[in-house]
């Protein structure tokens, strides 16, 4: 069933664009009720939201009126690459003393002064 949706899509929607992902973007040729046509997104591999990059994110849920420029905005310094959610992985954060992490914590220190409203 999943294929027919992704044929449906295509067959009474525009492609407008695809991100660095691979994953692309359609609008529908109607718009519903409130004026607007519905928007879409086709994932490359397992289907997953949090695979759609901030670039897309906004005009997928109509924030943005225009499409991302071609190669996304411009990046900051400070700003890291997209990833998707990790969760569920091997890839996934594990802090000290998770039990997939053997369960061991650093050593308390005592040092911990719990604060006292005066």
């Amino acid at each position: 069933m999943h294929w027919l949706s992704r044929l449906n899509i295509k067959l009474r929607s525009k492609r407008v664009g695809k991100d660095e992902f691979g994953n692309c973007y359609y609008e529908s040729r109607k718009t519903r009720n409130n004026g607007r046509p519905r928007r879409y997104v086709i994932y490359k591999g397992t289907p997953e939201a949090s695979k759609v990059p901030a670039d897309w994110h906004g005009w997928l849920h109509y924030t943005e009126t225009d499409l991302p420029p071609e190669g996304g905005y411009a990046k900051q310094a400070w700003q890291l690459p997209h990833q998707p959610n990790l969760t569920g992985t091997i890839h996934a954060y594990r802090p000290a003393g998770h039990l997939l992490r053997l369960g061991r914590r650093r050593q308390a220190t005592g040092d911990y002064q719990p604060w006292k409203p005066e």
